[in-house]
C-alpha cells in the first residue's frame, strides 16, 4: 500500500478542530482511504450549536445533493441494462414531459446538467418536494426550458434528478417504488445498512437534524413535518435529488465501490467502462451558470463546470474547487449543500469522505473543502 505522511494527517486533524473551535461549523465525521484500506478516521465536534450532543462514529447525516450520486449510479446502471440510453429523450419515458424545447432533452443532458432549463430550487413557490409523484406533476406543468438542450451548463438542484428518479421507477421491471429500488439495487448490495431514502424509523434516533443556518434560498417543509426544512426529517420521503441520509462509514463504502471500478466485496454495481466515461469531462469549457452568482459574490471569476455523467470533476485548470488543487486531474465525486463531500482520486488510489453538521454558506464551504482536499492530497506520498 502506498505510504501516508502521518505528520500531515495529524496536521489535518488539528485543522478540522481549529475550524470547529472558530465556529465555522459544529462537527464532522471523516474517512480517508488509500489502496482500499482505511488510513484515517475521525469523529469530532457536536451535532448542534449548543454543543450538548457529540457526533458519534455512527451518526446519521442528511447528505442533501450527495443523494444525486445514488440517482446517477442507478441511472447509469439502468442504461447498462438497456432500459433506456444516454440518447433516449426524457419525453419517451415520461410522455407528459412534452413540448419544445424540453422534449429534445436526453438522459445525457440530465446527467451533464445541460438540459436547457434554469437552476431551480423549487418548481413553484411553496410547492412541497418530499413526494416524487407530486414533483413530477409540477415539473411537467411548469418547467419548459429556456434554451435548446446542450447549449449551456446550469446545475439543477431539483429537476434533473426528479426526472431520472421517475424514469427509474417507470422502467423498473418489478414496478417497485423508488425507495425500494435504491435500497435493493444499491444500499443492500453494498452493505450500506445505515443509508436510506427518507429518515428510516430505526435511524431517527441517530439522525442529525440539519441546521441550515440560513443558507438555503427557499424553505422546504414536508407533508407531515411543517417546520421550515421539515422535508429532511420525513420518514417516507421520495426525493432523488436530496432525500437520503447516511453515515461516514456507509459513504466510504460507496466511494470505495467507485474507486474499485464499480465493485465492492464482490458486489458489482457498474462496469469499469461506464465509470470511466462518467468520470470524464463532458461539459468542456462551459461555465456553471447557477454558480456564476456565487463566484461573483465571492469576488471570483466564473469558472468551468467540469462535469462528467453525474460526477463533479477536479479538471485541469486551477480554480476554486471543493476537490482541491493538489488532487489528480482525474479526481471525481459529489457534494451536498454546504456540508458534505466525497471524492475518488484514481491516480493516488485514494478516497475521501467528510460529513459535517452546521450547514455553511456555499462559498465558505468551497474554501473549506478545498483546503481539506489539498491537505489530504499532500499526505499521500
Amino acid at each position: 500500500m502506498a505510504e501516508m505522511w502521518q505528520d500531515r494527517l495529524d496536521h489535518f486533524k488539528e485543522m478540522v478542530r481549529d475550524d470547529i473551535a472558530k465556529g465555522l461549523y459544529y462537527g464532522a465525521a471523516i474517512r480517508v482511504g488509500r489502496g482500499g484500506k482505511l488510513v484515517f478516521s475521525d469523529t469530532v465536534g457536536n451535532k448542534y450549536a449548543d454543543g450538548g450532543q457529540a457526533i458519534e462514529p455512527n451518526s446519521v447525516f442528511s447528505i442533501f445533493s450527495m443523494t444525486k450520486a445514488f440517482t446517477n449510479i442507478l441511472t447509469l446502471r439502468a442504461i447498462e441494462m438497456g432500459r433506456f440510453a444516454l440518447t433516449t429523450r426524457v419525453s419517451d419515458i415520461i410522455p407528459e414531459f412534452a413540448g419544445p424545447p424540453r422534449d429534445q432533452a436526453t438522459f445525457y443532458h440530465l446527467l451533464t446538467h445541460t438540459a436547457g432549463w434554469p437552476g431551480l430550487w423549487e418548481v413553484r413557490p411553496g410547492g412541497l418536494q418530499d413526494q416524487l409523484a407530486e414533483v413530477i406533476d409540477e415539473i411537467c406543468t411548469y418547467v419548459h426550458g429556456t434554451t435548446e438542450p446542450g447549449m449551456r451548463c446550469n446545475y439543477q438542484p431539483l429537476i434533473n434528478h426528479a426526472l431520472m428518479g421517475e424514469a427509474l421507477r417507470r422502467t423498473d421491471p418489478k414496478q417497485r417504488s423508488l425507495r425500494d429500488i435504491f435500497r435493493e439495487d444499491l444500499f443492500e448490495p453494498l452493505k450500506m445498512f445505515d443509508t436510506a431514502m427518507g429518515v428510516r424509523k430505526d435511524l431517527q434516533p441517530r439522525h442529525i437534524v440539519p441546521d441550515m443556518r440560513g443558507t438555503l434560498p427557499v424553505q422546504t417543509p414536508g407533508h407531515t413535518n411543517k417546520s421550515p426544512y421539515g422535508m429532511f426529517e420525513e420518514e417516507f420521503a421520495e426525493m432523488p435529488h436530496v432525500g437520503c441520509v447516511s453515515t461516514a462509514d456507509d459513504m466510504w463504502r460507496f466511494t470505495e465501490m467507485l474507486r474499485g471500478g464499480g465493485v465492492l466485496d464482490g458486489a458489482r454495481i457498474l462496469s469499469p467502462r461506464t465509470l470511466k466515461l462518467a468520470s470524464t469531462n463532458q461539459t468542456g469549457d462551459m461555465e456553471n451558470e447557477l454558480y456564476r452568482w456565487l463566484a461573483l459574490s465571492m469576488g471570483w471569476k466564473p469558472y468551468q463546470a467540469y462535469l462528467g455523467l453525474g460526477f463533479s470533476l477536479k479538471g485541469p485548470a486551477t480554480i476554486y474547487s471543493q476537490y482541491g488543487t493538489l488532487t489528480s486531474e482525474g479526481t471525481f465525486g459529489n457534494n451536498g449543500a454546504g456540508s458534505s463531500i466525497y471524492w475518488v482520486d484514481p491516480v493516488a488510489d485514494a478516497t475521501f469522505v467528510c460529513l459535517t453538521a452546521g450547514v455553511m454558506h456555499e462559498g465558505a464551504n468551497i474554501l473549506r473543502f478545498q483546503r481539506y482536499s489539498d491537505t489530504i492530497a499532500s499526505a499521500m506520498i
